[in-house]
């Protein structure tokens, strides 16, 4: 079974922290990657069993992936959370046999998100679970690659808290 690791980057985000985090039980862990906050970002997160490392400026994303106590990666914006479909997705992803699940592989996922009082599906998936030596990124996120296995479920992300 391979066990994920959530890996979250986080700037004052206590208003909405906890609800992606409340969705984030597919994950064996979850390591919070925090810029500065000085709200209560911190201790939401250690509510949820969240390890938290302080950002380190000017790294790339791909620098914390060694922080990770698992080999698979799945990113999330502290503003998402994952359907219950995509958490069956996870659960039922990280109970294959470990040698089905091809090292080289990615796995991405569709993304709603929230306009006012109306929801709007992205046009194109988004890689967001990665093996942790993954060398392509967008800034926080993997970047995209046409082999990404696209996962069952949604990621909503909300414009407001």
């Amino acid at each position: 079974m391979p066990p994920i690791t959530a890996l979250l980057h986080t700037r004052n985000d206590a208003l909405r922290l906890g609800r992606a985090l409340e969705t984030l039980l597919p994950c064996a862990e979850i390591l919070i990657v925090d810029h500065d906050s000085s709200d209560a970002t911190h201790r939401i997160a250690r509510q949820y069993g969240a390890r938290i490392v302080g950002a380190i400026r000017d790294a790339g994303a791909q620098n914390y992936l060694d922080l990770a106590r698992n080999d698979w990666i799945f990113c999330l914006d502290p503003r998402e959370s994952l359907t219950e479909s995509l958490q069956v997705s996870l659960f039922e992803w990280s109970a294959l046999p470990p040698n089905s699940v091809g090292e080289a592989s990615a796995y991405s996922v569709s993304r709603r998100y929230q306009i006012d009082d109306l929801w709007l599906d992205s046009s194109t998936p988004e890689v967001r679970l990665v093996p942790r030596n993954w060398n392509l990124w967008s800034g926080e996120f993997p970047a995209y690659a046409n082999s990404a296995k696209l996962l069952k479920g949604e990621l909503l992300f909300f414009a407001y808290p």
